[in-house]
């Protein structure tokens, strides 16, 4: 996509596009290697291949990469000072691009060199899977009308096969208890990805293929040390029959694969796990340097048995190649932001071809945050997918949007409380369902049916049904409002900046249990649009700005 991207803006007669990336040395080289290999004209360059004096940048077209690196900014600013018309292509534009000193006034290192390249007659694309810190930040002044929804290829597997909302996973997921962290249970893992490999590699696979385990820990390093003992000690003594736990271990793996695997030779598989253990490579991940030093055996196996220790450093951008079991040793005993969360799902990915043998292992209460988030996130995308303009971002009580210092306080509504999807044309037939005695489930079914998938998404009638305490009382729909009087509203649009469900249009005296209500507004010119809005410890964060 960034490429076929690049050579767009230059066959418009861009001259020069700048590519940012996060600060990593191995995601710059992942990235550049591709571009280099693509036959793109001209060739993309790093930007140290153009700080030589004798180099030109002022003529000609040129495509440059660059990490957000202060010192790296500063010099390719040196370089090309003032460039008229630059593009800017910001990969995983959520992270060190937005202005985390928004609301006192200042900028961000960051986001001050980026506004300086751009000068003022630049040109900025950014690209992520997160976009509410861009959208709640106003990160250069970017305009959610103007979003594009780039889907993803055909063999990717995201969100909906990992977080699906009907719970029926096509993968291994092991949930761990929400306390305690046990040594046997990364040893467990441990074991089951050493007894896929092996029946991958004896019954799948056409040629052997390495594979690798990611162990997530918490952030701290004495955490990543402690981790690498356990897997590191279970390692050692299966390379040594002479241990003490030899025995328990083999006998452990030759279980898993005898009730994994029934139709295989069960101890064909354990000879090649114990024949191969010592193809094994057990990577620390603490910091950027560890990438640059590990070179591509951080991110595609060279051995066998890849196991990489890390926490949040591998959390963004860099693809982890025949990535086939991930493990996450701690619950998150405070809010996890969904942006940080979202991006951590680094089992996403070209997984299609050994989906079945992918396993997740994580602490049960985790999972339903996790999921919660995706649920919250897709949400949030239907309406940018529908070109709605002023997006509106969930949070609750467990799960942050993102991370409040990045908040435009002067432009962000923290309390709206209500949600609204694509405009529809106001029917006889869709009024005289509103105002039916049918219940509340069943109206919900065949309204949906009526105005369709943009105007009543399919995820909120997934997420409601799974969020109805009093079943059918939980959910309530309400008489249909008109704007005509409202003077402070967008009639076209539909929209007005307060919102239009308040506490009168609730009807608690008819509907005392529901928390999730319905109401449709219409313009008084045959137009309408649905609003939801949920009763609850739910949040919903809207960036004002767009609505004026």
């Amino acid at each position: 996509m960034m490429i076929c991207l690049t050579a767009k803006l230059l066959d418009q007669g861009h001259t020069f596009i700048l590519h940012l990336l996060n600060d990593s040395v191995d995601l710059l080289g992942q990235n550049l290697g591709r571009f280099k290999t693509s036959g793109l004209a001209p060739a993309a360059r790093n930007f140290s291949e153009i700080l030589d004096p004798t180099i030109p940048v002022k003529s000609g077209r040129h495509v440059i990469f660059s990490k957000k690196n202060a010192n790296d900014l500063r010099k390719l600013i040196d370089k090309i000072g003032s460039v008229e018309g630059i593009v800017v292509i910001d990969d995983e534009a959520d992270y060190a691009s937005p202005n985390s000193k928004i609301n006192s006034g200042t900028k961000t290192r960051i986001n001050e060199l980026i506004n300086q390249i751009l000068g003022e007659t630049g040109i900025y694309i950014g690209v992520t899977a997160t976009p509410a810190r861009l959208d709640l930040n106003n990160t250069f002044q970017n305009d959610s009308h103007l979003w594009v929804d780039f889907p993803p290829h055909s063999a990717y597997t995201g969100q909906d096969v990992f977080f699906p909302l009907d719970n029926k996973v096509d993968f291994s997921l092991q949930l761990l208890p929400n306390s305690g962290d046990e040594p046997k249970y990364a040893r467990s893992a441990l074991f089951r990805f050493l007894a896929n490999v092996a029946y991958l590699n004896k019954y799948v696979n056409n040629s052997e293929e390495n594979y690798s385990f990611l162990v997530h820990t918490s952030g701290k390093k004495t955490d990543h040390k402690s981790d690498w003992s356990v897997i590191n000690s279970a390692l050692n003594d299966l390379q040594d029959p002479k241990s003490s736990r030899f025995e328990k271990y083999v006998k452990e793996i030759w279980d898993v694969i005898s009730t994994r695997y029934p139709d295989a030779d069960v101890d064909e598989l354990t000879r090649y796990v114990l024949n191969n253990i010592t193809r094994n490579s057990l990577i620390i991940i603490n910091s950027e340097r560890d990438f640059s030093l590990r070179g591509a055996s951080a991110t595609n196996p060279s051995s066998l048995f890849t196991i990489i220790i890390g926490g949040n450093i591998v959390s963004r951008g860099v693809t982890l190649e025949n990535l086939l079991s991930m493990f996450f040793t701690r619950d998150v005993r405070h809010k996890i932001q969904q942006d940080t969360y979202i991006q951590r799902a680094r089992m996403f990915g070209s997984r299609g071809g050994y989906l079945r043998f992918f396993e997740l292992t994580i602490p049960s209460a985790l999972y339903s945050d996790w999921h919660r988030c995706f649920v919250f996130h897709r949400l949030a995308l239907d309406a940018i997918r529908q070109k709605m303009g002023s997006l509106v971002w969930l949070t609750d009580q467990r799960i942050a949007a993102v991370s409040s210092s990045s908040i435009d306080r002067s432009t962000v509504d923290l309390n709206r409380g209500e949600m609204s999807f694509a405009i529809f044309d106001h029917t006889r037939e869709i009024e005289k369902l509103v105002t039916s005695e049918k219940s509340s489930l069943q109206l919900m079914e065949e309204l949906s049916q009526l105005l369709g998938d943009q105007s009543f998404p399919s995820y909120l009638r997934k997420y409601i049904l799974r969020t109805l305490p009093k079943q059918s009382a939980s959910l309530a729909f309400h008489p249909t409002g008109s704007i005509v009087k409202y003077t402070d509203a967008n009639q076209k649009l539909i929209e007005r900046r307060r919102g239009f469900i308040g506490t009168s249009d609730l009807q608690k005296g008819k509907y005392p249990h529901a928390i999730h209500h319905f109401k449709i507004y219409t313009n008084g010119e045959g137009r309408a649009r649905l609003f939801y809005k949920f009763e609850g410890n739910i949040q919903f964060i809207k960036n004002l700005r767009n609505d004026t």
